[in-house]
């Protein structure tokens, strides 16, 4: 879900062109997981699946758009969710019961005929299981694209990644990665440049957002961006009803934060999300090479096992491989 910040950020964003995103980009992996998962399925709502029932929506995701970054001069790496603070359970619980209700709904939807809302209520049941975080991990290995397990949030880690330079950037449709302090943020690098919202297909460009011009902007600080995320609602904590971005950027301007909280939301401590926005769990202990991908495993993997027409893996293995054969990374961008 992410943070509801969207109305102060519109002056803040800049739209750019693929060619300005050259270098390394920390992937969020569990929010392109569920892209790929929402989106890549039949107008019914089926996703891609092979004969045997595996779902390989995911799969095709990774796949493509991977390759598509790499010709783009875009070194992906793909960083994994670890495990959740605990003050985060009850939004997963929440989270697992609206899927739960989205299956059903499909399920109902296709039964009457009405394709519009099977396809909306299939994106909702979309699930990130282990299967899904498995293989995708596999075919990166194939691929020979680098991923990371993070500790805890993968935004964090990514964010932590983009501070420390092992990446230029951290890459993610939602804007925690600027509580979690990514220096910069860039959202909608899809393949075909659409994307689906609320049923409808728009076309989306990059867009950039440098978290210090940001907070000079706003005229704020890093701590009172996280009070205001807080304020709105984070993936920890459900908010103050009726307060959004706008208000809560007033609030915390005017100092008003605590004195908010204690208000609306008596018996509330948000010390524990902020000191985890602001230092979250993240490690150094990762090495990040791309190289030579592993062809026959690719074919074997995709087109063996997952039913993937062998022209097109074959026709993404030589974008692939054509970007593996200078001597030395520094010369391939």
């Amino acid at each position: 879900m992410g943070v509801a910040i969207r109305d102060i950020l519109v002056d803040c964003k800049e739209a750019l062109e693929w060619d300005a995103l050259s270098g390394v980009a920390a992937v969020d992996a569990n929010n392109a997981l569920y892209q790929f998962l929402s989106i890549i399925r039949q107008p019914d709502g089926t996703p891609l699946m092979n004969a045997e029932g595996r779902i390989t929506s995911h799969l095709s995701g990774i796949l493509f758009r991977t390759v598509n970054f790499m010709e783009r001069g875009i070194r992906p790496v793909y960083v994994f969710d670890g495990t959740p603070p605990v003050f985060k359970q009850e939004i997963v619980e929440q989270r697992r019961e609206v899927r739960t209700r989205a299956g059903e709904a499909w399920i109902e939807a296709l039964r009457v005929g009405d394709l519009a809302e099977a396809y909306r209520q299939a994106s909702a049941a979309s699930r990130v299981d282990s299967f899904v975080l498995e293989s995708s991990r596999e075919l990166l290995d194939l691929m020979g694209v680098p991923w990371v397990q993070a500790p805890s949030e993968g935004e964090a880690q990514a964010a932590h990644m983009a501070q420390k330079g092992s990446a230029g950037y951290a890459v993610s449709q939602d804007y925690d990665s600027l509580l979690f302090g990514s220096p910069v943020l860039v959202r909608n690098l899809t393949v075909s440049g659409r994307r689906r919202v609320r049923g409808r297909t728009i076309t989306v460009n990059p867009e950039r957002i440098v978290l210090a011009g940001l907070l000079d902007y706003l005229g704020i600080d890093r701590e009172q961006l996280v009070e205001i995320g807080i304020l709105v609602g984070t993936d920890y904590n459900p908010g103050v009803r009726g307060i959004g971005g706008k208000t809560a950027l007033k609030i915390v301007r005017n100092g008003e934060f605590e004195a908010t909280i204690e208000e609306k939301l008596p018996g509330f401590d948000p010390s524990p999300i902020k000191e985890f926005f602001l230092h979250p769990p993240v490690t150094d202990d990762y090495m990040l090479e791309w190289s030579a991908p592993d062809g026959d495993g690719l074919i074997e993997m995709l087109s063996g096992r997952y039913d993937f027409a062998e022209e097109r893996v074959r026709g993404a293995l030589e974008k692939l491989s054509a970007r593996t054969k200078q001597k030395t990374l520094d010369r391939w961008f």
